[in-house]
């Protein structure tokens, strides 16, 4: 893929920005949201990521095991309505990729829409043994592949995909194990920044890309690191939860030749992307995290 240019890297951040929120700057999470947050981050962490029997539970119509360290898609709400939207578009003899699969819930998913080729991919090792035996388990055991791997890096050269899903883990922070790293990405979202890069090389000139992310997550950042990767976005649907908001972006790949035909770039003098204000942004998030420990 063409590298983008500078300008059309910029006029597409605030289109992006402009049309769904992507890439626009938003002032961190307040002292009290901050510790509602790591409150249940904690807990999530001690009592489910890092408990040490399988469940057996139902979920989005599976019938699925969970392994000790996997993401549970019962107790979080986002592996559900995932799961319900992607019944709703097309995928019918579509290759899939989904990143981040857990215990496979989502593979599983893209294959009863009809994607004959789903390849689930997972850092860790108990997921990817979770998304084999479930697909097993749910008959869908000759069309869900689990293929363990960071982000999209195990995949063999020039494997494309017509349609990419993806659940990251959407808050920055260092992953205390294995477990944590559904939760946290990094420190500034370390752990997935080559995602967007990947995707975007690994997706059919007509594919598209389905990522969920959290209303409290770093959009700014996140929103500059798809814009660069060359997707176009908006929002497909949204779950609101208590005091955040689920969203679920679809993500186009746009040629760079194609930026000044799409009409990409109409106020786009107006702007502006200072490193102040980035670093900023990264010493209020900073200063959030010191307040609420």
């Amino acid at each position: 893929m063409q590298a983008l240019s500078k300008t059309t890297y910029d006029q597409l951040v605030h289109s992006n920005a402009e049309s769904c929120g992507l890439g626009r700057w938003q002032a961190p999470p307040g002292q009290l949201r901050s510790a509602f947050r790591n409150t249940v981050h904690y807990l999530s962490y001690k009592f489910i990521l890092n408990r040490r029997r399988a469940r057996l539970v139902r979920a989005a119509g599976f019938r699925l095991v969970v392994y000790p360290t996997v993401f549970h898609p019962r107790l979080f709400l986002t592996s559900e309505f995932f799961a319900r939207f992607l019944a709703t578009i097309n995928l019918t003899e579509k290759r899939v990729a989904d990143v981040g699969t857990g215990c496979g819930i989502l593979a599983l998913a893209a294959a009863r829409a009809g994607a004959t080729d789903v390849v689930a991919l997972d850092i860790n090792p108990n997921a990817v043994s979770a998304a084999t035996d479930n697909a097993r388990a749910n008959g869908f055991g000759d069309r869900v592949t689990a293929v363990c791997s960071n982000l999209m890096a195990g995949l063999r050269p020039g494997l494309q995909f017509d349609v990419i899903i993806s659940n990251p883990p959407y808050f920055s922070g260092e992953p205390r194990d294995i477990a944590d790293r559904a939760w946290v990405a990094g420190p500034e979202y370390r752990d997935i920044i080559a995602l967007f890069e990947q995707a975007r090389q690994r997706l059919k000139p007509s594919g598209k890309m389905y990522v969920l992310l959290s209303s409290d997550a770093d959009l700014h950042l996140l929103g500059k690191l798809i814009a660069g990767a060359g997707f176009r976005a908006r929002i497909a649907t949204t779950l609101s939860i208590m005091i955040e908001s689920m969203i679920i972006y679809e993500l186009t790949p746009l040629e760079p030749s194609a930026a000044a035909a799409l009409g990409i770039g109409r106020g786009a003098d107006q702007f502006e992307d200072h490193e102040g204000d980035r670093q900023s942004a990264r010493d209020d998030r900073h200063r959030a995290r010191a307040l609420s420990h």
